[in-house]
């Protein structure tokens, strides 16, 4: 349902649109619909937004915002960004209220995931 006013949809840039739905399905199950060649979208994953042909990488020291997931146990979450080839920019560590950790798809794009457990 949109809200009005509310955040509804992101976008990131994307090197490699193939190997970033590649990593994106593998990792986390995702769904793509393509429109043309230089943009794909996905869905129902918290947050609906898509991938734009670009030589550009979303990177927060770089101060871009950081798109964090949740997960419910997030070791093996790791291990699936890992096996999906993402690279992991920084390791699991507690904050207050959880833990997260930070990664980057194979287009540069860093996000983040994180848990209360």
């Amino acid at each position: 349902m949109n809200r009005h006013e509310k955040i509804n949809y992101v976008e990131f840039p994307a090197r490699d649109l193939a190997a970033t739905k590649a990593f994106f399905t593998a990792a986390f199950g995702w769904t793509f619909v393509d429109y043309g060649p230089q943009y794909t979208a996905f869905s129902d994953q918290g947050l609906d937004g898509g991938f734009y042909q670009a030589e550009l990488a979303a990177n927060a020291e770089l101060g871009s915002a950081l798109i964090v997931l949740y997960s419910d146990s997030l070791e093996a979450t790791q291990a699936k960004v890992e096996q999906a080839g993402g690279a992991v920019v920084k390791p699991i560590f507690s904050f207050p209220g959880g833990r997260r950790f930070q990664f980057t798809e194979p287009s540069g794009n860093e996000l983040a995931v994180w848990s209360d457990k």
